[in-house]
């Protein structure tokens, strides 16, 4: 059975990751700063930091890598075809991009914007998730997690 200030710390520490909405990495800086401080006075304060520290980096990871695809995609589908000797004309944009290259330009952006979107909605509510789960003194383990800090 935990301590009510341990469940406190725990829920505290989940609850600073949307501390990023108002400061730019503070869903790293303050769960992480709250596990250093905490870490040796409770197990359960301990795992749970790591937890949630994993967390936010397997996020970025995940988003990092999304970006990392997507630009090229959407790189490699402006340029294609493209020629190059009708720079200097005046027509260049009009017989460049054609509706199906902007479309395809378009749906790539739009879904990369929507696999960002869900990940932030679903972080947002596995966070509330974590922080209830806390609250009653249990261990939650995040979906998707990479163990950096084990």
């Amino acid at each position: 059975m935990e301590t009510t200030a341990n469940r406190n710390t725990a829920i505290l520490m989940q609850l600073s990751v949307y501390t990023q909405y108002f400061i730019p990495l503070g869903n790293f800086i303050f769960p992480t700063l709250i596990w250093s401080l905490k870490k040796h006075d409770s197990k359960f304060v301990d795992y749970n930091g790591k937890q949630i520290i994993n967390f936010q980096l397997s996020l970025f990871l995940y988003s990092l890598l999304l970006i990392i695809i997507a630009i090229p995609v959407i790189l490699y589908t402006t340029l294609n075809d493209l020629s190059f000797n009708a720079v200097n004309e005046f027509h260049f944009i009009n017989e460049q991009f054609s509706v199906e290259k902007i479309t395809g330009i378009v749906t790539i952006a739009i879904l990369a914007i929507l696999i960002l979107l869900a990940m932030k909605a679903l972080e947002f509510f596995l966070i509330i998730y974590a922080s209830v789960k806390n609250s009653n003194g249990e261990n939650y383990n995040y979906p998707l997690t990479i163990k950096f800090i084990k």
